[in-house]
């Protein structure tokens, strides 16, 4: 089973797939692509217009890894519904937070 994350010694790369629009903001858990990867499946109630989604999924995420807004940047599909995500801090500790966020969630 692939993972939707990788850990690097700066943090955390984060593989996510966002539904802009949504009815609420939520982590909805790990998706597994027809292409073998996995991705963290995530509804934001923004907009895709001018970064807004892009900006709600950062904002959702740092509250659920327990970083800075800051710590979080996009690094590649920054206009797609497929992004890969960037967090600087402690891999570790956010893949604990990111794991028992998944335990209580239905997927």
């Amino acid at each position: 089973m692939a993972e939707c994350y990788r850990l690097s010694p700066q943090g955390l790369s984060l593989f996510v797939r966002v539904t802009p629009n949504a009815g609420r903001d939520a982590i909805e858990g790990v998706e597994q692509r027809d292409d073998g990867t996995a991705v963290l499946r995530l509804r934001v109630k923004a907009v895709p217009d001018k970064g807004k989604a892009t900006a709600a999924v950062i904002v959702l995420l740092a509250k659920a890894l327990g970083v800075p807004k800051s710590a979080i940047t996009v690094t590649s599909g920054a206009t797609a519904r497929l992004k890969t995500l960037a967090v600087v801090g402690d891999g570790a500790a956010m893949l604990g937070h990111l794991n028992a966020l998944l335990r209580t969630t239905p997927i």
